[in-house]
């Protein structure tokens, strides 16, 4: 990788690479309820990073060729994580009413199908993600086994675990323990599902497949931390979405916890282990060690 601008360019490309991905893989919108459909699409096509399958797809070339089974479990992560935010900016979670510099989907819909939505999207990403057997049968076992990891960490013991936490400690201050445990399960288990999956698709040993979601685990917080951070220092134009939402929910966070420059230098530890890991392996992939360090340093 030569420079920023190059950088920039390959993203953008792979992003337009997954996005037709994802509407390769959304339903018709069809039938008496084909609102929901409807809703889903305008949630799902509502710009971002795509950084989930980014991940996921750059972890896999780390180990080999890329398989056709990848492509149904990218779409299916990007509509897990997709639910996760429409709920998050419902009346009940978050009440936020712009996400991606755009109205959200609840705003836009009314709450009832904001709701069920985000429900259709869920429901709709295992469907999505049990295609990978129509693309290959010979690898059911690795289909099999990240369709565990993606149920797992998407589920209580993963990113509504980190929910949970967070909803029910909301409005007080709780301990770093308690912190930490949001972030990895909010936040990380998504990001390690995407590059564990990535691995398991590509062939990885299982010692490859821990030690990947060790990688992952440190960019997942290092992420939650920068966005602690960007939510003090940034603006409403560059982050697409409202400022200040922690502290008008009176939510702790490593800033309100640490301070600013403690909360940077913590970012920036977990980036160079993370780094440091991934640089333990055989493979290269120079544009996923940028993208590790862009997803952890950006700006918005």
């Amino acid at each position: 990788m030569n420079s920023k601008e190059e950088f920039t360019i390959q993203m953008k490309m792979k992003v337009a690479e997954i996005e037709e991905i994802l509407k390769r893989y959304l339903p018709e919108a069809e039938g008496y309820q084909k609102v929901i459909m409807e809703a889903m699409e305008y949630s799902l096509m509502a710009g971002g990073k795509r950084l989930r399958p980014m991940l996921m797809q750059e972890t896999c070339r780390l180990f080999g060729e890329e398989p056709e089974t990848l492509k149904p479990f990218m779409a299916a992560l990007e509509m897990i994580h997709t639910y996760s935010l429409v709920h998050d900016d419902l009346p009940a979670m978050d009440n936020d009413e712009y996400r991606r510099g755009r109205k959200t989907t609840h705003i836009v819909y009314g709450e009832d199908m904001g709701i069920l939505a985000g429900d259709a999207l869920l429901n709709y990403a295992f469907e999505t993600a049990f295609r990978a057997f129509e693309q290959s049968l010979e690898d059911s076992l690795k289909i099999g086994r990240a369709l565990t990891v993606l149920g797992r960490k998407a589920g209580i013991y993963g990113m509504i675990g980190g929910q949970v936490i967070d909803v029910k400690e909301t409005g007080h201050a709780v301990s770093k323990d308690v912190l930490d445990t949001i972030y990895e399960l909010k936040t990380g288990a998504l990001i390690e599902c995407a590059m564990m999956i990535g691995a398991i698709l590509g062939g990885a040993s299982d010692a490859e497949i821990q030690s990947v979601e060790k990688i992952a685990h440190y960019v997942g917080v290092a992420f939650q931390i920068q966005d602690d951070i960007l939510d003090v220092t940034s603006t409403e134009e560059v982050l697409g979405k409202p400022i200040h939402s922690d502290e008008k929910n009176q939510k702790t966070t490593y800033v309100t916890l640490l301070g600013i420059e403690q909360a940077q230098k913590k970012v920036e530890e977990l980036s160079n282990e993370a780094i440091a890991l991934l640089h333990q392996f055989t493979g290269e992939n120079a544009y996923l060690e940028q993208l590790l360090i862009q997803l952890i340093h950006r700006d918005r």
